[in-house]
Order: C-alpha cells, then sequence, then structure tokens
C-alpha cells in the first residue's frame, strides 16, 4: 500500500515536495537532498507525515 508523505527542509522545516512510498518495502524514514527555495540552497529533506 503507498502512502502520501512530504519531504520537510531540515534547516527551516517548510514542507517543500510531497511523493508517495511503500509503507510494505519501505519501513524506514525517506530523506534526499533537494532544493530549499526559502533557504535558497540545497538542503536534506526528511519524510514528514501529512
Amino acid at each position: 500500500m503507498r502512502e502520501a508523505i512530504h519531504l520537510g527542509c531540515e534547516k527551516c522545516t517548510r514542507r517543500n515536495y510531497h511523493t508517495t512510498k511503500n509503507k510494505k518495502t519501505h519501513t524506514e524514514k525517506f530523506s534526499v537532498k533537494k532544493y530549499c527555495k526559502f533557504c535558497r540552497e540545497h538542503t536534506l529533506h526528511k519524510e514528514m507525515k501529512l
């Protein structure tokens, strides 16, 4: 079952991106480096609940 998640910036804690992930196969939290338009730089974005 796929579940919708938000990706939030670690620096400013704003939720900039959203995606889905399969909870059965990927049980750990998702994190990726993405561009934050509020910080104006590439920062680590971690999974947050909706």
